[in-house]
Order: C-alpha cells, then sequence, then structure tokens
C-alpha cells in the first residue's frame, strides 16, 4: 500500500498513524501541496479532487479522504468500537471534525505558519467557531476520558491531528484542561508522546 501524503498535513498524518497504530505495512509517498503537486496529471489520476491524502491499495485501487480512509483501514481493529451505537457516535464525531473543526482549527494553522499571517489577520468568524469547537470538545472530555467513551476510538485520532497543534493557528488551550489531558493520553496510546 501507498500513502499519498503531505507531512504538514493533519488530514494525512490521521492515516500514517492509524497504519503505524496497527502496524499496517505502507510506503509513504511524499507530495508537497504548496509545489501544487496533487495538481500534476498523475496524481489528478489517483484523486481527481487534486487533494492528500490518497491510499493507493496493493490492487491499484484508491481512496482519498483522511476519514474515509482511517475508517476503511481500521475496519476490524480496536480503533472501531464494536458495539454498533458507539461506532456511530464515532462516525458522528469524524464528521463533525470534517465540518466544525477542521475548517477553522486548521486553516487558521494554515494561515498562520504556511502563509506567514499574524493572528491579528485571521477572520474572526473562524477564530470564534474554532474556540467553539475545542469547547464542545471540553465538554465531552470532561466526560469522558476518549471521546467515545473509555477507550480511544478513530475519532480521537481525527481530532488529534489539528487540536494537539491549535496553538500554531493562535488558538490558547489554557482554559481546556480536559483536552490537554485528552491530547496527552491520546499522542500516548499513538506512541508520539
Amino acid at each position: 500500500m501507498k500513502i499519498h501524503g503531505d507531512l504538514n498535513s493533519g488530514n494525512c498524518l490521521k492515516v500514517k498513524w492509524v497504519c503505524d497504530k496497527l502496524a499496517l505495512p505502507y510506503d509513504w509517498v511524499a507530495v508537497d501541496t504548496l509545489k501544487r503537486e496533487t495538481h500534476t496529471p498523475q496524481f489528478l489520476k489517483l484523486n481527481g479532487a487534486g487533494q492528500v491524502p490518497v491510499v493507493e491499495l496493493d490492487d491499484g485501487r484508491a481512496l482519498a479522504q483522511s476519514n474515509a480512509i482511517i475508517r476503511y483501514l481500521a475496519r476490524d481493529s480496536d480503533l472501531v468500537p464494536a458495539d454498533a451505537f458507539d461506532a456511530a457516535k464515532m462516525d458522528e464525531w469524524l464528521f463533525w471534525e470534517q465540518y466544525s473543526h477542521e475548517p477553522y482549527i486548521a486553516v487558521c494553522r494554515f494561515l498562520m505558519v504556511y502563509l506567514g499571517k499574524p493572528a491579528s489577520d485571521l477572520d474572526a468568524d473562524k477564530v470564534k467557531r474554532g474556540y467553539a469547537a475545542l469547547a464542545r470538545m471540553e465538554q465531552q472530555l470532561a466526560a469522558t476520558r476518549f471521546l467515545v467513551g473509555d477507550k480511544m476510538t478513530l475519532a480521537d485520532v481525527a481530532l488529534l491531528a489539528y487540536t494537539r497543534v491549535a496553538h500554531e493557528g493562535g488558538f490558547h488551550l489554557d482554559g481546556y484542561t480536559s483536552v490537554r489531558r485528552w491530547i496527552a493520553a491520546s499522542e500516548q496510546q499513538l506512541g508520539l508522546a
């Protein structure tokens, strides 16, 4: 299996972390998104949307979208709850991550880290929504060790990717003690700490 990705992307790191956690063999194919390497004819044959990550399976099929990829790779593992309701709660968090977390926290980080914008230039609505996402996570993590109970799931992997570097996007985690505890616990589970 080949993972086409950019190590600067949290969405790509999710896939790498799941493979590493589950000891799935892969070859990493570095793709520099800032150099627009996702828009080459060769890459667009793998993913017509021109986005990383893309997993190229041994049989030649390709799968895109980070949460679809990790859901496929971890389908028979402990990262997906056996209980159907808990698995659906995990999926709920995966969808929420892409719609209500990543567009704010990751985008602010991209603007500051890769485009060199100061925090004062960030869109106030994106910052407000980023803090709202952190507040929702804080509320859940004050009640449970991980996002879906006491065991790490793909929801934790997905949300860890950009939450652990939220400070790089101007978000301060000082008031989010449960989120900070969860970051440390999740990093430890994934061997990142």
